[in-house]
């Protein structure tokens, strides 16, 4: 599952397509969603969870905290 995460943040920090600003964007969207979902206690799909650490990660490579 790990190597899955890396793999994935690699291919999207390496990108050209996608800039900073799209990053902090979806991360920024997703980290609200997760809210949203945590203050109606309600499950937090894993899916949502994968995809926070990815972006993350991506964020991370490109230089930015």
């Amino acid at each position: 599952m790990k190597t899955d995460i890396n793999v994935e943040a690699d291919r999207l920090a390496a990108d050209p397509r996608i800039s900073d600003y799209d990053f902090w964007r979806s991360l920024k969207n997703l980290n609200n969603e997760i809210f949203h979902i945590a203050n109606n206690n309600e499950p937090i799909p894993f899916a949502m969870v994968r995809w926070r650490a990815i972006l993350k990660q991506a964020r991370s490579k490109r230089g930015h905290a």
